[in-house]
């Protein structure tokens, strides 16, 4: 989606550095009357999850706009941040499915 580029491309060039990890955005869910925008953030090698999500969220104002000034929407959506337990669950998968194959030697 155009909202993911957009914040990709800002979290790159202008939030994130070292001491944050690599910042993906995994996923945008737009609510039904495209008002909300759900983010959801997958980090690797940050230890401060919170902090960065603190940090989003001050900087919300800021990205709303940058978004609005580069993408034509009928609304400039409400941004909400969290993270995606999805790549968790699947380190968590994929760790199991390797103890498995380990036992079946």
């Amino acid at each position: 989606s155009l909202i993911k580029e957009e914040l990709s491309r800002l979290l790159v060039e202008e939030i994130q550095d070292s001491s944050s990890g690599l910042i993906t955005i995994t996923r945008v869910e737009m609510s039904p009357d495209l008002k909300t925008a759900h983010i959801y953030l997958s980090i690797f090698g940050g230890e401060q999850k919170e902090a960065i999500l603190e940090l989003l969220d001050k900087k919300k104002g800021y990205l709303r706009k940058s978004i609005a000034s580069k993408v034509k929407l009928k609304y400039n959506p409400l941004l909400i941040f969290s993270f995606d337990p999805s790549p968790d669950y699947e380190a968590r998968i994929d760790k199991l499915l390797e103890n498995i194959r380990k036992d079946e030697k």
